[in-house]
Parts: C-alpha cells; structure tokens; sequence
C-alpha cells in the first residue's frame, strides 16, 4: 500500500497540538495537508481518534468523500454535516457532527492520529456517519494511507 505524508499547520509529527485546536481553545480543526494521493483515487477520507482515552479509542473527527483533488483542509472547518466541496462529516464520540479537539483529563499526555486514507470508491454513507460505518465502507478500497500524530495533555 502506498503511503501518505500528513502535516498540520502549528504541530510536528509527535509534536504538541496547539491549545487553538483543543477544548483549552478555540477547539477549531487545524490546518492538514497531504501528498501522495494515487492515480485511481476517487475520494479521501479522514479520521481522528485517541487510543489514549480511558474507556478505550475516542473519536474526534470523521471526515468522508473528499474530493481526491483536495490536497489540503484549512483551519477551522465548520461542524456542518455536508460541506461546500461535498465532503460528509460524521459523528464524533463528544455526539456531535465535525471535529472535537483533544480534551483529555489532567495527567499524562494522550496522543491524537490524524488518519487520511485515498480510496478507489465514494464511500456511500449519509452525512453523521460514524466511524465504524465508514471503516466498514472502505474496507478493500484503500490505495493508500497516511498518519499524523500529535500530543497533549492538560
């Protein structure tokens, strides 16, 4: 499988996120781009989770049907559950459409993966879609992935 190389706006691989992108901020998406994407790539999707969170992996973000021609999201895309480009955002573990920034309790730092996958398909999924849904919808179509990791801790 090929693979993907991620960056953020504010944060390195393993860096700190920034408070602008958590609940201690703004809790706005930061700006991600890529590279890499395959010849073949009908769209991108993105997740965000935790595997740190105490009742096991927590997701902050599901971002589906993004146009393969995207190769980067600005900062502080809106919690809408259809954006302009026609891109879908599913449901976060907070119960709410769009991205949720890390808000871990006080203590050791959590680590946040920012997973982009290009796809040979149009996941077909309705906008809130959570991320068992679209894992399941990518199953056997992924040409290529990539992951960003960043900290923090409050």
């Amino acid at each position: 499988m090929e693979k993907i190389s991620i960056s953020a706006d504010g944060f390195k691989e393993e860096g700190t996120i920034p408070d602008e992108f958590t609940c201690n901020g703004k809790d706005i998406s930061p700006s991600l781009s890529w590279e890499g994407i395959p010849a073949g790539t009908k769209s991108i999707s993105l997740i965000m989770d935790d595997p740190d969170a105490s009742e096991g992996t927590f997701v902050h973000w599901v971002l589906y049907n993004i146009p393969a021609g995207i190769l980067k999201l600005p900062k502080g895309i809106p919690h809408n559950k259809t954006l302009a480009d026609g891109s879908m955002q599913g449901m976060n573990d907070f119960g709410q459409t769009g991205y949720g920034g890390p808000c871990p309790p006080p203590g050791k730092p959590h680590r946040y993966y920012f997973k982009v996958y290009a796809l040979d398909i149009n996941p077909v999924l309705p906008p809130g879609a959570s991320k068992n849904q679209l894992e399941s919808a990518m199953k056997g179509h992924i040409l290529a992935k990539g992951e960003l990791m960043g900290k923090y801790q409050r």
